[in-house]
């Protein structure tokens, strides 16, 4: 079954956890250098950078096919919104092969977040 990086609003206690809530969860995890958050709406967009020396924090889940897809079309594989990639994890998932989405629209104007993102408090 595929694994899957999350970093923002998929996470436990986010917006759209409820797409994940019935897949399996592995674990709190963190990329290898070379990844850093920005914050181009109310929710992150992970990019890679050489410049990054700390990585990405988030969780590991392993996912169905099918809900695989469901992800693929909130995060707007589609529209070229973000891709999804393999991703390089820290120990102790460095041996496992993940993948996450890498956020694909231009960055001008949007907040670095660095290493982690706090979803705020939002309801609608």
């Amino acid at each position: 079954m595929p694994r899957v990086f999350v970093y923002g609003t998929l996470k436990r206690g986010g917006r759209y956890h409820d797409l994940l809530a019935t897949q399996k969860f592995i674990g709190e995890a963190r990329t290898a250098a070379g990844y850093t958050l920005y914050q181009p709406a109310d929710y992150p967009g992970m990019v890679h950078t050489e410049k990054d020396t700390e990585g990405v924090t988030g969780e590991l889940w392993e996912v169905s096919t099918d809900y695989l897809a469901k992800l693929d079309a909130l995060e707007g594989l589609p529209q070229k919104l973000y891709e999804r990639v393999p991703i390089a994890l820290l120990a102790p998932h460095d041996s496992i092969a993940a993948e996450s989405y890498l956020y694909l629209r231009p960055l001008i104007g949007c907040p670095h977040l660095g290493s982690t993102w706090h979803q705020k408090n939002t309801t609608s």
